[in-house]
């Protein structure tokens, strides 16, 4: 099968992939789900003209002079309004957030006067809509303030509330099962035999989907026999994944074991092996409705791909507005070489001068089994197929990693 350039491989995991399912769900819940519809304001914000500070309610035409002696008729604290009417000559004492009360239209700060024998004397003079918030400046009712397919952050959260919404429509989190395979595998804390490396590749994949708002289900390390990859693959059937993430055995060795199984399975495959580097032996393909990805094996293979790959589908089941990597421009920190067929995403780190540019530095060893040079990463510098050399203050474009 001929590689497949990075963009049609893209739009083949991308293609028909709709939302999931809306859910409802508490306002403290909410944080990091997917907004499923608009959400219109139920009510004004704020309702009435409220004070921005505290000080004295006043007409600003018997105040518009220093030394002017007004007054005082209530006060007036949040909650708990006045309900008489400031006329000439008066003033009523108010506090923050409290609402301005009938006749007022500016309020004066409470440094600006001179309180003595129930009356202020200004030593300012009032303007009209001074450290008043008029009522709806924040929103109005039926304002439309939250887009379907919005992540809902904390800011969300508490503009959501001020709306008055306890609850919200949301998108069920995409389910993402992530199976890893080989012998060579052990785990984290073990002590591996000869020939044995600790398993790494699935901790990176699980944060990367829960990041974007899924929920993940751990499948373990399979053997190398078709029966336990087999065996993994209907596990993820069984527990209703959206998408089934392998990780290793998608090559073409004896031991490459995942194409033959998802293959036994019935899979309908849209690819297989992509011109990018790293990551040129990933797959994908549907079971039914479970979307398949096969990654790589090598830790840095998976990981890019993963975040390449996974993570946009992660984003269009969930329904977000965004669901692209968003490319920045770059100047080169270093001399870099012609590039060959395949499409390349260096491990690279990032300067920002005074000025604002933007400098990425590869980093000098690309292989992809080098962890450490992967976490050492602040982006992906992306080359062309056939990218010709490029040296030093030469445009680029990156990926931003996630931090």
């Amino acid at each position: 099968m001929a590689l497949m350039p990075v963009s049609d491989a893209l739009a083949a995991v991308l293609a028909g992939a709709e939302p999931v399912a809306e859910e409802t769900v508490a306002l403290d819940e909410a944080w990091h789900r997917v907004l499923a519809r608009d959400l219109a304001a139920r009510r004004t914000q704020p309702p009435q003209a409220m004070s921005a500070m505290d000080g004295y309610a006043v007409r600003a035409a018997d105040a518009d002079r220093i030394d002017t002696q007004l007054e005082i008729i209530g006060e007036v604290a949040a909650g708990r309004p006045f309900a008489g009417q400031v006329g000439a000559g008066q003033a009523v004492r108010i506090f923050t957030g409290g609402v301005v009360p009938d006749g007022a239209d500016a309020v004066v700060i409470q440094e600006d006067t001179v309180a003595a024998a129930g009356r202020i004397t200004l030593k300012e003079a009032a303007r009209p809509g001074r450290h008043i918030r008029p009522a709806g400046v924040d929103f109005r009712e039926g304002d439309v303030l939250i887009r379907q397919g919005s992540l809902l952050t904390e800011r969300h959260l508490s503009l959501a509330a001020g709306m008055n919404y306890p609850r919200l429509p949301v998108r069920r989190r995409p389910k993402v099962a992530i199976l890893a395979t080989g012998d060579e595998l052990v785990m984290p804390g073990s002590t591996p035999d000869a020939g044995q490396i600790v398993y790494s590749n699935g901790y990176a994949l699980h944060a990367l989907a829960r990041a974007e708002g899924a929920d993940t289900i751990d499948l373990g390390i399979a053997a190398d026999t078709i029966e336990a990859t087999t065996a993994g693959i209907r596990q993820a059937r069984e527990s209703g994944a959206d998408i089934l993430i392998t990780t290793g055995g998608a090559s073409v060795g004896d031991h490459d074991l995942v194409k033959p199984a998802l293959d036994a399975e019935g899979i309908s495959m849209t690819f297989w092996k992509i011109a990018m580097r790293p990551g040129k032996p990933m797959m994908h393909g549907y079971l039914g409705a479970m979307r398949v990805i096969g990654l790589p094996g090598n830790p840095v293979s998976s990981y890019v791909c993963g975040f390449l790959f996974m993570v946009p589908l992660i984003r269009a089941l969930a329904g977000r507005a965004v669901i692209h990597h968003r490319r920045e421009h770059a100047v080169l920190g270093s001399e870099i070489g012609a590039n060959d067929v395949r499409e390349d995403y260096l491990r690279t780190r990032l300067e920002e001068r005074e000025d604002g540019t933007l400098v990425a530095h590869p980093v000098n060893h690309q292989d992809s089994s080098l962890l450490a040079n992967l976490a050492a990463a602040q982006a992906l510098l992306v080359r062309a197929p056939f990218a010709p050399k490029a040296e030093p203050g030469s445009p680029c474009e990156v990926l931003r990693l996630p931090i």
